[in-house]
């Protein structure tokens, strides 16, 4: 298993928020049905702007991807998602003596 990070950000620009409102409990259970099959392992709210960075484990960068396209807001083109490979960071490897 892979791990992705999903970096998400409602576009704003083409959407009010009254447009969004009535997505964001589907959009919440959709990542909590995520979330029960093991595929979201943490998600956090962003600061900068109004979205979400999800920690996402699944085979394939495809995977990773379809499972975001699930989610109320993306199919109906309401967010931009980066999906991200990410891996374990090099500086915690153990040092040879």
């Amino acid at each position: 298993m892979a791990q992705f990070l999903a970096i998400c950000r409602r576009v704003t620009e083409r959407f009010t928020e009254d447009e969004f409102a009535p997505l964001m409990e589907p959009e919440a259970e959709r990542a909590r049905q995520l979330y029960t099959q093991g595929v979201v392992r943490a998600a956090w709210s962003r600061k900068d702007v109004p979205g979400a960075v999800l920690l996402l484990e699944a085979e394939t960068q495809a995977d990773a991807e379809g499972f975001v396209s699930t989610l109320p807001l993306k199919a109906k083109g309401m967010l931009e998602v980066d999906v991200i490979a990410i891996g374990p960071y090099r500086g915690f490897a153990p040092r040879g003596s």
